[in-house]
């Protein structure tokens, strides 16, 4: 176990090293945030397969599959997959050619500035959530790696990735998602292959029970089917984390190929951990924690130095998706609430611009540390993440990507009805539905306060401010 902590340790250092070498690139707010929107195809397929690739894949996924079959993996890799194809082939060009720095750009652009920043308030909780629960894994990682208790290995999770990301932007996290991906790939083929060669007939999916194989509880209605798939689709396809890749890439075209070709990789590799959490649970039978699945098997069926890699794997996922999460709340509350404000009182340098997101990176970083602390679980902070406010946004955002129908009235009634709605439904009522009816009503009122906003008052533009 030595050599493994050694060999995870390095690892780590590695991703600080390259976080120091881009810290000095940055000149510019585009170049911290963007990376200077010249990522070549290679590092963009990487760094969007990255992106979702994290905990919720390695840990969640084949944790919930473990314990539920297929009906509890239905968000990944098949959900986030489907997210990341629908990006590819609906919005990545698009958004891309409209040149914005962040997702909540397009709202101040189509609607007004007020809208914008509401549309940050809904957003950032949304990513805090997402950032702890990689850390949370992280420290799941290290605790078995290690020996040492969760809460001392989630700070260490959480005090390495905010360092490396505060220092280098976006350029440190494509960089450092090359080398993450690459081991990731590496660890979850190789596990996958001695566990299915391993001899042992509880390793074959004809072992495993049929019913494990349904996508769906036989229990569950059409709804809950719908609201299982909707979540990772239309709850995280327009999310800041997905979108600054897109308008990273040096074109249109390579965005929405990159975008494809992400997608195509995450689907792939990300069948391996649905293999492992269906064969698991006659495997391993008696796990305490189900989330401990995937580093148990590598420990028990991998020899020492193919296990030190392993552990660098699942490092790498959720080193991954944390970093862009991270950077992702931090540039929207930097470029769309403090730049803006700071603008109205004296004129904001590119230097102060990046020392603002570099400052909310350790600010945001540090709260999604105290709920990685608190949280119950991996999978479940990933699902609150993806549904919490989401409906809406995806919602005004594609109305306002693509039409000029509804204004900022619309928005702002649209956004706040469907948070309001999946709050309601999610924590006091117990809706076994509450994102597909936050959706639905979504859709319903930006529709209908659409209608009456562009009769009795006129199209609505960001000039006329609410």
């Amino acid at each position: 176990m030595n050599a493994v902590v050694l060999g995870v340790t390095l690892f780590v250092i590695a991703q600080l090293m390259v976080g120091l070498w881009a810290s000095r690139k940055p000149k510019s707010e585009t170049d911290f945030l963007l990376a200077g929107r010249q990522l070549k195809p290679s590092l963009a397929v990487f760094t969007i397969f990255a992106t979702w690739f994290g905990a919720e894949t390695c840990i969640g996924a084949a944790s919930s599959i473990y314990d539920n079959g297929l009906s509890g993996g239905t968000a990944d890799p098949f959900g986030f997959a489907l997210c990341l194809f629908v990006m590819g082939f609906v919005f990545a060009m698009p958004l891309w050619k409209r040149k914005f720095v962040t997702f909540a750009d397009l709202f101040r652009q189509r609607y007004s500035p007020s809208i914008e920043k509401l549309v940050v308030l809904i957003l950032v909780p949304a990513s805090m959530l997402w950032a702890a629960a990689q850390i949370r894994a992280f420290g799941q990682v290290l605790s078995s790696l290690t020996g040492l208790q969760v809460e001392m290995t989630i700070t260490i999770a959480a005090a390495v990735v905010i360092i490396y990301t505060m220092l280098g932007g976006l350029l440190a996290v494509a960089v450092t998602d090359v080398i993450q991906a690459s081991f990731l790939i590496l660890g979850l083929v190789l596990l996958g292959i001695f566990v299915f060669t391993s001899g042992d007939p509880n390793a074959s999916l004809s072992s495993v029970d049929a019913a494990r194989f349904s996508f769906v509880s036989e229990d569950s209605t059409l709804l809950q089917k719908f609201e299982a798939w909707a979540i990772p689709i239309f709850g995280s396809v327009l999310t800041q984390e997905l979108i600054t890749r897109v308008l990273a890439c040096r074109s249109a075209e390579e965005a929405r190929r990159s975008t494809l070709r992400g997608a195509s990789l995450y689907l792939v590799i990300g069948l391996i951990p649905v293999y492992l959490g269906l064969v698991g649970l006659n495997l391993m039978p008696n796990l305490a924690d189900s989330e401990q699945l995937l580093p148990q098997l590598a420990k028990e069926y991998l020899p020492t130095f193919l296990y030190i890699l392993f552990a660098g794997a699942l490092v790498s996922a959720i080193l991954s998706t944390v970093d862009s999460v991270l950077l992702a709340a931090s540039s929207l509350i930097s470029h769309n609430i403090v730049v803006p404000f700071r603008k109205k009182q004296q004129t904001v340098s590119e230097r102060q611009k990046v020392l603002f997101a570099r400052v909310g990176i350790v600010v945001l970083g540090s709260i999604a540390y105290y709920l990685a602390l608190h949280a119950k679980g991996v999978y479940d902070l990933v699902v609150t993440a993806s549904a919490f406010g989401s409906a809406g946004v995806f919602v005004v955002g594609t109305f306002g990507l693509f039409t000029r129908f509804g204004g900022q009235y619309t928005a702002a009634i649209t956004l706040i009805t469907a948070a309001t709605i999946w709050l309601l439904g999610e924590f006091v009522f117990a809706w076994s539905t509450p994102f597909f009816i936050s959706l639905i009503t979504a859709l319903g009122v930006y529709l209908v306060v659409g209608w009456i906003e562009g009769r009795f008052t006129g199209p609505l533009t960001a000039e006329k401010p609410l």
